[in-house]
Parts: C-alpha cells; structure tokens; sequence
C-alpha cells in the first residue's frame, strides 16, 4: 500500500508505454497527473495555447511512430485543444489526450451553474475514436489500459480520458499495479490471411499494368522501405493520397508525385489493376472514381488497410486484406518471389517511359518560374532554395492556402516521411506546432516550416515556446499580406474578367480579403529567435546559412510578390476535386 494520486497512476503507466514526452499547459486542477511525469522520467514541453499541445503531440506521433500525449485542463483548457484534436483526428495521428475536469459530485452531469464545465468527454466523443469519463480513482487503471488499448488497435486516431480534478489531485492508500502493455493489448502488428497474400500475389503477377496507391497508412506503419521494394518487384508506379506524399522517394522512377495531377489521373486510367495502401479513397483521391481513375468494372483493386470499415467503402475491391501494411507487403514480397523468377516483373518499361516524359515536360513548365529574379520574391523560389539548401534529412512543413501549395510543387521529397501539413483538413496555423513537434522528436535534425503569413498570425506566439525548450526549427514565412487563396475565389465570382485581363484586383473590389504587415523578423527577435527579412531571391540562401549556424529558432520574413503568389499552380483541379465526380 501506498498514498497515490490518480494523476500519479495515469502518469506511470504512460511510463508503462514507453511515452518519454507530454505536450501540455499547467494548471491546478491535474497538478497530480503533470507534477508525477518528472518522477517517471517524462519530459512535459509547454506551449504557448492547448491547441498547439495536440498538434506538437500530433506530429510526434506521426515521425516517431510512437504515442503522442497532450494533456489539456478542465473547462477553457479543454475548449481551446478541441481544435487541435479535431484535426489530428482528421490527420489520422496517434494521439492520447488526458484531461482534467470538475470534481465528482457537480459535474457529469452538471449540477447546474459549475464553474469552467461543460461535458467534455460527450463533445470530444463526437470525433475521437473513444472518449469517456472517469468516475472513481479504483477505475483509472482499468480505464487508462482501454484508452491505450484505443490508441493501438484500428486507424490511429485521438482517444481521450477525462480525469475528476479530486480523483487527478487526491491522495489515497492504494496498492497500484503495473501491467507490461502486452498483457492488456496486442502488441504485434496485424498479420494478413494467408491465402489473401496468395491471392493478391497471383493477381498482381497476371496483370499487364499494375499501380500501387500508397495512402498515409504506409507512413503510419513505418513501412515506405516495404513500399519501395514490392514497387520495384513488380515495376508498378506508386500513386499516393495528399497525405502520403513522399511515401516513395520522388526521385525514383516509379513515383508519380501527387503535384503531376495530370499525369495521376493517366496512369490510374491505364491501370487494370490497382493495390491500394493504408488509403481510404476519399475526396482528395476523387474518390476512386472515372474519369479520373478507371471504371471499377474495368479495373480490379486489392485494397490493404488496418481499418475493416474502409475496404470497399469508396470503391468496390476484388481482394480486401485487413492488416498491418508492413507485414503485409513483406509476406507479399516472399509470395512475388516464389511465383516469379528472380522475383521482379520484367515488362512495363514502356509505360514508365512514358511516364517520365511527361513528369519532365511538366517539371520544365513549373521550374520557368525559377528564372523570375525580381523583388519582391516569386514564391515558387522560396521552397526551391530551401530544399536545395537544405540538407537532405531536414523536415520540412507546409501550411497555410497558396503558400502549401507552392512548397509542395516547388520541394522534391526524397527522404521518406519527411513532410508534415494538415492535407486532410486544411488548417491554418497548425503548421507552426507541428514544426515545435518535429524538432522534440529528432532535436539534431533540422526543421523547416514553409508558412504563409495568414497562417504565421495564428500562432506567432509559439516561437518563444521554440527558445524557451531550445527547439531548431526555421520558419520562412512568405509574407504577401492577404488571404491569398480566397482572395483569387473572390476575384473570379466578383470580376472573372477584370481578374483575367489584369491578374488582380484593388482592395475596395474584394471582401476583406487584404492584411496589414506583421514584421515577423522582429517579433522573433523580441521573443529571442534570430531573425532575417529578405525579398531577392539571392538572398534567401545566405539567410538560411546564417540561421542554421545561429543553432536556435529563426524566422526568415519572406517579401513575395502577392500577384503572383495567388496563381498558384494546380489551383483548377483543388476546385474540380470538390465536386463530385460523373463516374
């Protein structure tokens, strides 16, 4: 027997799980749970707003392969991570957020009138994968192994575990024990039925022109080596969703980078057969449907996924194999190998050809760009610059509308599972924790996070949370003072014409799309950072070198060129991509 509080109970059977990190704000109301993490070798990192708390968990999760912990306290704490968990959620990242709320006895339900109440684990329900409420300390143990059991089993996702601040902060003589995470939840990887392998490895091998579609559930898996070698076994050319960009290296031959939209749709029309990865086929991949992929009637699909839900929901499959990715292509690539001599399809080199002109005439189009010199910067030059100065295993993040579009046309990937943004949700600012979240998880890497003003202004604050916990991350913030992206919708539902002949309009003919300038050169330097502004082109790369060697957080104000940073490439199909297809 020992006097523990609930928070101390939670906080050691994270320690169970090997989580060494929790992102968070203090507060009173869990002083049990936070002031335990430093008595189990738990770092707690403290942002700035709760928001950022999850997305710094978020992206942790996401690179390390690990579990993301964020903690929020009762009331306003939780109001404001709601956003943050909301998207992660979207994201598909592992993450467990443990909160705090009122004391048992006015709160679930509320008594009427308690003070910072509302019923958070009924809202947070509403999205996460599992939510509930904690009604008596002897029940912590019991309900923290669900909650780990959520985080581990099916899609990852945002699982959430309310804690009564009595039950968080009180002491009690209690005898707590420990269980090793492998005697409360499975701990080996979801293998695949057998004959399913056989099946698929037969199909592939009998089909005359095979593509891989690789969604973020290969990244989650930790399985791009897996990727690339079944790719190369077979030659098929890998697809991938928004979020799996850089799944495959897109210096190989066989990738087809989700920024040639074009050339994706030509290739999953001459597919007959299509093996489809950790992806669920939504929105952004058009759904699976013609004419921007082959009918389903003329065209088999062998869909792979962790999640029973997702196979066949968008898209009729001829195999459906839930399981692990990685184990699944390593006994795939075992199969492949028995049935074909030397393991490795011969043919398809005519296609690929073919396919690599086209990646090339497109890549000639979009680099003309890169000869504009002027000042203020083109914007295409920004991530260009910063991916040819940067070394090769920098992380990088995009975020905000045009700006995330220019830095995944202009940056190649080719070190897998190197970039972060928010592809399935969009969300401005969440660029700029997740970059605090890259650089926790691999401190001697460096971290760049290309960001559009817009974005930057959400959460400019966390770049003191960047000195404060000695985290290197280099912001380029491409300033053109508007919200660009809705600004050019603007435009053409007010004066398609105008717009056309003259590029842009005045600020008194659009809606409050236009910014005033924020210096974000100074407000890094008053928070601590070092800080550079530039508006040539010749003057990024120094810039970059000077910020790398200043071996803290920097922020590089970009000038660009607002005209042009509105025409952004591949602008069209973002807008067709939201209609539904005819197919």
């Amino acid at each position: 027997m020992e006097e523990i509080s609930g928070g101390e109970v939670a906080a050691r059977m994270l320690k169970q799980e090997a989580v060494d990190r929790v992102f968070g704000i203090i507060d009173g109301t869990y002083f049990g749970f936070y002031s335990s993490l430093r008595k189990s070798n738990i770092t707690l990192i403290s942002p700035r707003h709760e928001t950022s708390a999850a997305h710094m968990a978020g992206a942790y999760a996401r690179l390390t392969g690990k579990l993301g912990v964020c903690m929020a306290s009762n009331g306003p704490g939780v109001a404001n991570i709601l956003p943050g968990l909301v998207v992660e959620e979207a994201e598909g990242n592992r993450v467990l957020c443990i909160t705090s709320c009122r004391r048992t006895g006015i709160s679930n339900p509320d008594r009427g009138g308690s003070y910072q109440y509302f019923d958070q684990s009924a809202v947070i329900a509403r999205f996460a994968k599992w939510s509930a409420a904690v009604p008596s300390f002897e029940r912590i143990p019991e309900m923290m192994r669900m909650a780990l059991r959520k985080c581990f089993e099916g899609r990852p996702g945002v699982v959430h575990l309310d804690i009564p601040e009595n039950i968080m902060n009180k002491k009690v003589k209690a005898q707590v024990a420990l269980l090793a995470p492998h005697r409360y939840r499975t701990i080996a990887p979801l293998s695949p039925a057998p004959e399913l392998v056989e099946e698929a490895a037969r199909l592939l091998l009998a089909s005359s022109a095979p593509i891989i579609h690789a969604g973020s559930g290969v990244l989650h898996a930790g399985a791009c080596d897996e990727l690339e070698a079944i790719a190369e076994c077979l030659q098929a050319p890998v697809t991938t969703s928004w979020a799996a960009r850089g799944a495959l290296r897109e210096d190989s031959p066989l990738a087809m980078p989700m920024i040639h939209v074009k050339l994706n749709h030509i290739v999953r029309n001459d597919a007959d057969l299509v093996l489809t990865l950790g992806s669920r086929l939504g929105e952004t991949d058009w759904w699976g449907k013609a004419p921007y992929w082959r009918r389903a009637s003329e065209q088999k699909m062998i869909q792979v996924d962790i999640d029973a839900s997702i196979l066949g929901a968008n898209k009729p499959v001829d195999i459906a194999v839930q399981a692990d990715i990685g184990v699944f292509l390593r006994q795939l690539k075992q199969r492949l190998m028995a049935l074909e001599p030397g393991g490795r399809r011969s043919d398809g080199g005519a296609r690929l050809r073919k396919y690599a002109r086209f990646r090339q005439r497109y890549r000639q189009k979009l680099d003309r760009a890169l000869l504009d010199k002027r000042s203020p910067m083109h914007p295409a030059q920004a991530p260009a610059i910063c991916g040819a100065t940067l070394p090769e295993d920098t992380i990088f993040v995009a975020d905000g509308g045009n700006t995330a579009v220019w830095a995944n046309f202009y940056h190649e990937m080719r070190r897998p599972g190197s970039l972060l943004s928010t592809f399935k949700f969009g969300m401005l600012g969440a660029g700029v924790a997740q970059a605090l979240g890259a650089a926790s998880a691999f401190p001697d890497r460096n971290v760049c996070c290309i960001i559009g003003d817009g974005a930057m202004g959400f959460h400019p604050q966390e770049i003191e949370t960047a000195v404060r916990n000695q985290l290197r991350v280099i912001f380029v913030v491409l300033c053109d003072k508007q919200w660009g992206m809705v600004k050019m919708n603007q435009q053409f539902t007010l004066k398609p014409w105008k717009t056309l002949l003259f590029k842009s309009l005045s600020p008194e003919e659009t809606i409050n799309a236009d910014l005033g300038e924020i210096a974000f050169d100074r407000l890094a330097e008053s928070m601590g950072a070092h800080g550079e502004r530039v508006s040539h082109p010749d003057e990024l790369e120094p810039a970059l070198r000077r910020c790398m060697d200043a071996r803290r957080c920097a922020v590089i104000h970009v000038d660009v060129d607002p005209v042009k940073h509105m025409w952004a490439p591949g602008l069209i199909h973002f807008k067709e991509m939201h209609l539904e297809p005819k197919g």
